[in-house]
């Protein structure tokens, strides 16, 4: 009894300097007990029912608790272990004459172990193989070295309980005194047990170990190696530029609440749908202001008036602050003032222009055609730019010759009195036409009357 409480006490205290968790690269180590049983009756003659001659050959331990193991994952699917074992042996071989004796069996042996689950897995079953070295104690008559091979599974139920079966031949090294050999050199021993993985740490409980935890002490998902995800989006918080909204990959983890294509985080109007330029705000009129800032969101205008159009308050296309004249409809090319006068002002010219004497035969104005001519000259000097055609006319009273030259000069008399009011001679043009263009008869007086004019026509 000695020897058992030697085993106990050295397997226990090993496993009490440990604490618990899975063996694999988690959890790294692997404490199993259980109960065992023994078959002395195998040399190299032993066939395979043989091995299964439960009845005659096995010895079954007494104690359900009868065998225990402790090992450690070391990497790439190695694991160093120890274990101890004690039995009571009633069947021996049949050479021997110890039958209706029993015999007290310890073993303490060590192990290298394999875990073959990355060749070949079947459900939740682990297979693995063994080899190592042991030392056999088999009651009075012999004790030694073994080596031992090994084959089992574990069946895991969670990442930390589960069961091992497992085989293992015994082979004998060492023969003590050279006596008889009990179990004439080989043995098997059969194990089932309880098995309990432990050794890792999961500060975060988020059942990622932290050895492999990439955010060891904040709770997370394994396919993002424990590092959390907060807003369930699918990207994780320390790639997630929006890690409390749930979000699109295409804008790192950020929503696009108004759909617009900029991202909420960098959207300055994240409800209303706007375009990219104006950091996601709208330009309901396109003239390149955002609403907001626009004096007039639904009509184009220019910045420099607030996003609102110049107003045109004559409407001739050039805007009142370029308009030089704002009032008055003009051309762009004359700065929004009419190039010539109006048709009204035509008229105008028109009828004063009638009032346009000279004295018979000559050149010479009458008394009351200086003033008639002003009136003309203030309507001429409102349009600097324009030009005038000066027309003389006649009658047909006298040669035509004499009638052509004269159409002439009364036409050049009036442009030197239009530029003597400082209206430049480079903007009219004199010109006779003698009794050649006629509006009237001139068989009578009053035709004739008519006939005998000067005519200012704007020249377009």
């Amino acid at each position: 009894m000695k020897k058992l409480y030697t085993l106990y006490l050295t397997v226990m205290l090993i496993f009490g300097l440990t604490n618990v968790n899975a063996q694999d690269k988690n959890n790294q180590w692997q404490f199993s007990f259980g109960t065992n049983a023994v078959d002395i009756e195998v040399d190299g003659r032993t066939t395979i029912p043989e091995f299964f001659d439960v009845d005659q050959n096995w010895n079954l331990a007494k104690s359900p608790i009868s065998m225990f193991s402790l090992s450690k994952y070391v990497g790439d699917n190695v694991s160093l272990g120890i274990g101890a074992s004690f039995n009571n042996i009633s069947n021996y071989t049949s050479s021997l004459a110890l039958e209706g004796t029993t015999n007290d069996y310890f073993t303490v042996d060590a192990m290298l172990k394999y875990d073959l689950s990355d060749l070949f897995t079947i459900g939740k079953l682990e297979p693995f193989v063994g080899i190592g070295p042991g030392w056999t104690w088999f009651g009075d008559y012999q004790d030694g070295l073994t080596g031992n091979m090994s084959a089992g599974v574990n069946y895991w139920f969670n990442d930390v309980f589960g069961l091992t079966f497992m085989a293992e031949a015994k082979h004998n090294y060492d023969n003590v005194g050279g006596a008889t050999l009990i179990d004439e050199g080989g043995k098997m021993r059969y194990s089932a047990m309880f098995s309990v993985k432990f050794g890792g740490t999961d500060t975060d409980g988020d059942g990622i170990y932290d050895e492999h935890d990439n955010c060891p002490e904040v709770p997370g998902l394994e396919e993002f190696d424990g590092c959390p995800d907060t807003d369930s989006d699918g990207i994780q918080d320390s790639e997630d530029d929006c890690p409390m909204d749930a979000g699109l990959a295409e804008y790192n983890g950020c929503p696009d609440s108004d759909g617009d294509g900029v991202s909420d985080n960098k959207d300055r109007c994240p409800n209303v749908a706007g375009l990219a330029e104006m950091g996601g705000c709208p330009d309901s009129d396109g003239d390149g202001i955002e609403d907001s800032k626009d004096a007039c969101p639904t009509v184009a205008g220019p910045r420099g008036n607030r996003g609102c159009p110049w107003p045109d308050t004559d409407g001739d296309s050039v805007v009142d602050k370029d308009d030089e004249c704002p009032e008055v409809a003009g051309t762009v090319a004359n700065n929004g003032c009419p190039e010539g006068p109006s048709e009204d002002e035509m008229k105008m010219i028109t009828e004063l222009s009638r009032g346009i004497q000279f004295a018979f035969g000559s050149a010479t104005f009458t008394d009351g055609t200086p003033p008639v001519i002003d009136s003309i000259v203030s309507i001429i000097l409102k349009y600097p730019d324009a030009s005038f055609s000066i027309e003389g006319h006649t009658d047909s009273v006298g040669t035509k010759e004499f009638n052509q030259g004269l159409s002439e000069r009364r036409a050049n008399a009036v442009v030197d009195y239009l530029s003597s009011k400082e209206v430049s001679s480079d903007r009219l043009n004199a010109v006779g036409f003698g009794e050649n263009n006629p509006i009237d008869t001139n068989v009578n007086d009053a035709g004739r009357s008519k006939n005998r004019r000067v005519e200012i026509l704007f020249v377009k």
